[in-house]
């Protein structure tokens, strides 16, 4: 059935939890796991109040970045080292994380998508919009999608 899973994480609460469905199921198919997370682009211009604030030196968005990966995608290594199942990690950065997460998908040749949803209903998921959401109907991937 499914061989190549891949796992995109956001570093919530609830991105484990699809790490650890992802990794049991991964164990239950004979699968191996991808990690993938979309790094924000840090060097973006910020505004407070109608004041460009002064952005971060470049070295320490970099050192920001690096560390956020790192947390992140170790959930995911650890999940599937306690499943003894396969996996590798990578990241990129990116201003728009549900094209990243199928191109991801694509370039590693996954044949499921592994995810977690927020659940945002409403307003909150009209403005803020559902990465999820967006995987699910542009991916031609299979998406299973955690709660």
């Amino acid at each position: 059935m499914f061989k190549h899973i891949l796992v995109p994480t956001d570093g919530s609460r609830l991105s484990v939890k699809a790490a650890k469905q992802a990794a049991k199921l991964a164990k239950a198919l004979g699968a191996r796991i991808t990690g993938f997370y979309a790094a924000p682009d840090v060097g973006s211009t910020y505004y407070g109040d109608g004041y460009i604030l002064r952005a971060p030196s470049a070295k320490a968005q970099a050192e920001f970045s690096q560390e956020q990966t790192r947390k992140c995608l170790s959930v995911i290594e650890v999940e599937a080292e306690v499943e003894k199942v396969a996996c590798e990690v990578f990241h990129v950065t990116s201003d728009s994380p549900y094209e990243a997460i199928i191109d991801a998908a694509r370039k590693k040749k996954c044949d499921l998508i592994v995810m977690a949803s927020h659940g945002r209903r409403g307003l909150s998921g009209l403005v803020l919009g559902s990465e999820t959401q967006k995987v699910l109907v542009h991916s031609k991937i299979p998406v299973l999608v955690c709660r």
